[in-house]
């Protein structure tokens, strides 16, 4: 069958919109339909050459939309049913998932390598095989994407919101709730308050934080922390750190977390200066692979302060994803608000030029068929 999809044909560059030719699902692939994709900044990142991947490539990892077909050997998954991605892989079998890590499954060495778990493609054009971003590749009409990157949800839960569960609501959410371990009356730091900080900033207040201090340079950003959870929120992290060192009368804050755009060193050295004797740095953001951090390692050691990184929210994406939904049901948890503007595929690259212009807490495509 064709399939419309968004492609980065090099290394870095715009996606350009192109017709694709797709295979159907092999033993344990499904098809699925994308009714809507979340432009996460990890795929704006490939358009910069942040991150290497082999191109070319369908973008997008943020989707949601129904499954049309199950290959040989799904039985848990059937069409018609309504999901929301899951970039991770999750094999379940590998130390990882044993230890009830699937976010760090042994899979994601697939991730940006271009092809399925078996290492072949699906998708074709200009005479060469492609691949989808973390085997996905949401950017697209259609796509063929493994049975355990499928979490099924109920068919009244609204896709168009429910997509930003993908990655961004999690990622930042567990950043503050399993890799920060945030208690009830902690005072909890989040730098960058886009599509992740956001749901740190959400986490973080979710799990007890006393004080939630966001720092970001963008005005409507820093307006949107304070009506979802925030109680103080700054435009530079010498702000930030002047106010955090006063309230608490200097001891600094339980947790710190690096949400930002792309990481440089100077955010994460502010950081591990900012927190407590026994505080954590939680490193979230994505940086470019040359970049190396910098700490003063006496402090280090005899502060017994910890720096951990923290992939798709540290948790099980899988189960966390369902969670995110309900809370969201609930009322606990807020997505509406966070979907700044929705585009048609063909103007994803307007939407990440909005993104880096500020201009989005998080944008949305909404897929034509």
């Amino acid at each position: 069958m064709k399939t419309k999809a968004a492609v980065m044909w090099r290394n870095a560059g715009n996606f350009e919109i192109t017709e694709l030719e797709l295979d159907p699902p092999k033993e344990g692939e499904v098809l699925v339909r994308y009714d809507y994709a979340g432009l996460c900044h990890s795929d704006e990142h490939l358009r910069h050459g942040d991150i290497s991947v082999e191109p070319p490539i369908v973008g997008g990892h943020e989707g949601a939309g129904v499954v049309e077909e199950v290959g040989p050997g799904v039985t848990q998954i059937k069409p018609g049913d309504h999901f929301i991605t899951s970039w991770m892989p999750h094999c379940g079998r590998c130390r990882f998932c044993l230890m009830g890590k699937s976010n760090i499954c042994d899979n994601g060495a697939f991730l940006m390598q271009g092809t399925m778990l078996d290492g072949t493609q699906r998708l074709h054009a200009r005479g060469q095989g492609l691949g989808g971003v973390d085997l996905l590749g949401t950017f697209s009409q259609w796509n063929v994407i493994p049975q355990s990157s499928v979490v099924v949800v109920e068919r009244d839960v609204p896709l168009d919101v429910v997509a930003i569960a993908a990655c961004g609501v999690p990622t930042g959410w567990g950043s503050a709730v399993y890799a920060a371990d945030t208690r009830p009356g902690d005072t909890t730091v989040v730098y960058g308050v886009g599509g992740i900080g956001i749901n740190a900033v959400q986490g973080a207040s979710h799990a007890g934080a006393e004080m939630v201090v966001a720092v970001d340079p963008v005005a409507f950003k820093r307006e949107m922390a304070l009506k979802l959870g925030a109680t103080h929120a700054f435009a530079t992290a010498v702000e930030a750190h002047e106010f955090v060192w006063s309230e608490t009368r200097g001891q600094g804050a339980d947790a710190c977390i690096v949400t930002v755009s792309l990481v440089e060193p100077e955010v994460v050295t502010d950081a591990f200066a900012l927190v407590r004797k026994g505080g954590t740095v939680v490193v979230t953001a994505l940086a470019n692979p040359a970049t190396k951090l910098q700490i003063p390692s006496l402090e280090l050691t005899l502060y017994e302060k910890r720096v951990v990184g923290s992939l798709f929210g540290s948790g099980a994406p899988h189960s966390d994803i369902k969670k995110i939904v309900k809370l969201y049901q609930n009322g606990d948890l807020r997505l509406d608000e966070l979907i700044t503007n929705r585009y048609p595929l063909e103007e994803v690259n307007q939407g990440y030029d909005d993104l880096l212009a500020g201009r989005n807490i998080r944008g949305v495509l909404t897929i034509d068929h």
